[in-house]
């Protein structure tokens, strides 16, 4: 069984370090991709830190991969060498309670199967993108359109998704007007997004320091949220409120701003419990919901949409060496928007 290099945390505290890891040998329905880059999510910090719970060690991070396919199992007939393809967030399920089609597979968290901190149907541990190769079933592997450039392609394997999803579900279009918490790498694709698909959009941010950002990016407003006044002019003006930030609002301020029957939609995970009143809800039939990622048929569209319109995320562009420098910055909030891995820096490590 082929070892490859990879950056893998050890503990809960002892950051990213050089290692390497075993990868199975393809099996007939398999893709064996190289890795070219790898996203870093917040969720790649959470995990590492066993934030919340569970974590398996050794851990090697990475859900937002992209890379070039080097060898095929006999049974894929749809993939060649050379191809350009990604994977997400998961690499398996089977949804073997019949809870779900392909369109809600990712639902189905019995089967499930985590690009990384998980285990397989084998019962063997998944490791992730910050590594030389992976090998993937081929329903989980993603063909990439040749409009979209393999380093700013990796994040729309999970922030793009998760903004794709609830703006398609919601039905952002022309005639909707969608505000967009947070300006983060999550909240830059949603402005991105919901203005292809002719949403006025409005992005909500703490202070005014993104206000020139926000509009460079296509959002039609900017207001700041640390001014009260904001939520008095703001009232019932929207179709769609997405938060994607990682902190516990105070959502009924947040519902206040919706127009009847419409929806706060949560893509952030909260940092913190957080109440609801009753009546906010009650009154005008508006709805607080949450979105995570999406099916491998609708990120397949997702990477189509954004081939179409353009829309990569901006990013900035690291090797593996620096991965504990970027961390230290994602906690400072100190991105614009995002960082991709050139994983091909793993060859500046020393041999094993």
């Amino acid at each position: 069984m082929p070892e490859v290099r990879a950056y893998a945390a050890q503990s809960p505290t002892s950051g990213l370090a050089p290692t390497t890891i075993v990868r199975r040998e393809p099996r007939p329905d398999d893709v064996v991709i190289d890795v070219a880059y790898c996203g870093i999510c917040h969720t790649d910090l959470s995990q590492s830190r066993d934030e919340w719970g569970g974590a398996e060690y050794p851990m090697v991070p990475g859900h937002e991969i992209t890379g070039i396919v080097r060898a095929v199992g006999r049974d894929v007939t749809d993939l060649a060498v050379g191809d350009r393809v990604g994977v997400g967030c998961f690499v398996d399920g089977g949804c073997s309670k019949g809870l779900c089609d392909r369109e809600h597979e990712h639902w189905d968290l019995a089967d499930l199967v985590p690009t990384y901190n998980g285990r397989d149907h084998d019962g063997v541990p998944t490791y992730g993108g910050y590594s030389q190769s992976i090998v993937v079933r081929r329903p989980y592997v993603l063909e990439l359109p040749d409009a979209l450039p393999l380093d700013a392609a990796a994040p729309l394997l999970c922030a793009g998704i998760a903004l794709y999803g609830p703006l398609v579900h919601w039905q952002a279009g022309p005639g909707r007007k969608v505000a967009i918490v947070g300006l983060g790498g999550l909240g830059h694709l949603g402005v991105k997004l919901a203005r292809a698909f002719g949403a006025e959009v409005t992005v909500l941010s703490r202070t005014g320091a993104k206000r020139a950002d926000a509009l460079a990016l296509g959002a039609h407003d900017y207001h700041p949220t640390s001014d009260p006044d904001t939520f008095v002019r703001l009232a019932g003006r929207f179709d769609l409120v997405i938060v994607t930030v990682g902190a516990a609002l105070d959502w009924n301020a947040y519902l206040r701003l919706l127009r009847p029957d419409r929806a706060l939609v949560l893509v952030g995970m909260p940092d913190a419990p957080g109440s609801v009143s009753g009546a906010e809800l009650l009154v005008q039939r508006k709805s607080i919901a949450g979105s995570a990622i999406g099916s491998i048929p609708e990120t397949r569209r997702m990477l189509e949409f954004c081939a179409r319109h353009g829309i990569v995320a901006d990013i900035e562009t690291i090797p593996i060496q620096d991965v504990a420098a970027a961390y230290a910055r994602i906690d400072r909030s100190d991105v614009r928007y995002r960082f991709v891995i050139d994983m091909r820096s793993l060859d500046r490590e020393p041999a094993p």
